[in-house]
């Protein structure tokens, strides 16, 4: 499913207008993306919590020419899916 495919499906399950819901998805997103940004988590009870994480910095390898760099550290989003989504994937 793409952002489209989501859009419709809000659409027909809610009876808005797909532009309204294209802006309630596109409000949705960018909230969760900037409350991500503060490093706060966003917890959905049932579905799943967004999170970030710390990467620590590291070395690795070019693969082409084998010589040795630096990966800085960085910060990671991830989504932690809850029980009850885990069950209704399961079963």
């Amino acid at each position: 499913m793409n952002k489209n495919d989501l859009v419709a499906a809000v659409a027909d399950k809610t009876t808005v207008p797909k532009a309204e819901a294209e802006k309630i998805i596109d409000a949705t997103l960018d909230i969760i993306t900037n409350t991500l940004k503060g490093g706060d988590e966003v917890r959905l009870v049932g579905f799943g919590t967004f999170v970030v994480t710390t990467r620590k910095a590291g070395t690795g390898r070019n693969p082409r020419t084998g010589e040795e760099i630096k990966i800085p550290a960085s910060r990671q989003p991830k989504f932690r899916a809850g029980k009850q989504l885990k069950d209704a994937v399961n079963g």
